[in-house]
């Protein structure tokens, strides 16, 4: 399996098993209606968990343009692969949004709340102040990509080694998803990756849900800026311990 192939099935899966623990929790009539925070936390902890599995032999298991772009920054990754890393994730995000919906299309007729459905693809502030909500998607990605970066420069003695998600271990990195969801993702629904929130939030707006609600472009960019700055920045840290 090619880097580029590993990174579509990644986070086709990531969006698959993440973007369908939202849907089961939050539209109406499924088993899981009003699961609440806790499982959500846990279904996309546990979604990242599978798709590094994955992934992760073959292309390091990104899975992130955030982690692409902030490994690069920090001289472990290189920048000519960036640019296919993230149309992969791009491609495999907005897969395995669809496949979401056409599970879940039954619900989606049935549940009235337009917020609801559109959680299902992207996320959108508690409450809504620009500042805060970039601080908070930069401050929780900057959590992920220092600790994977900690891990890689504690632990990767081999040089032939994929850094990625995949560096820091499946479960160690599923952890860490979780704990940044249950502490700090309270405030945007922590995004903190450009192609999960993207790549979905397209796919709603092209789909034909029925009253649906708006994609709210002009918030979009938080989801996006604010994963790839936090990324940035935690490579930046790294470099200067280092």
């Amino acid at each position: 399996m090619t880097p580029f192939i590993a990174e579509i099935i990644g986070t086709f899966l990531l969006i698959v098993m993440g973007g369908g623990v939202v849907a089961n929790v939050v539209l109406n009539q499924t088993y899981g209606n009003g699961g609440g925070w806790i499982v959500i936390t846990t279904g996309l902890a546990l979604a990242v968990y599978i798709g590094v599995v994955v992934a992760a032999p073959y292309s390091g298991a990104h899975l992130n343009p955030a982690v692409s772009i902030g490994l690069a920054v920090a001289g472990e990754f290189p920048w000519t692969d960036v640019p296919s890393y993230i149309l992969a994730q791009l491609i495999g995000a907005m897969l395995g949004a669809f496949l979401v919906w056409n599970m879940f299309k039954d619900h989606f007729k049935v549940t009235a709340d337009k917020g609801a459905k559109k959680a299902v693809f992207c996320t959108a502030p508690a409450i809504r102040n620009i500042g805060t909500n970039f601080l908070c998607e930069t401050v929780g990605t900057f959590v992920l990509i220092f600790t994977v970066l900690y891990f890689t420069d504690a632990t990767l003695s081999d040089s032939q080694t994929i850094v990625g998600l995949g560096s820091l271990g499946a479960l160690p990195v599923a952890f860490v998803v979780w704990s940044i969801g249950l502490s700090l993702g309270g405030t945007t629904g922590y995004a903190i990756n450009p192609a999960r929130d993207l790549g979905p939030r397209i796919v709603h707006a092209l789909l034909p849900i029925p009253d649906k609600a708006p994609n709210d472009w002009g918030y979009a960019w938080v989801p996006v800026v604010g994963p790839i700055v936090g990324g940035i920045l935690a490579a930046g840290l790294s470099l200067i311990l280092n």
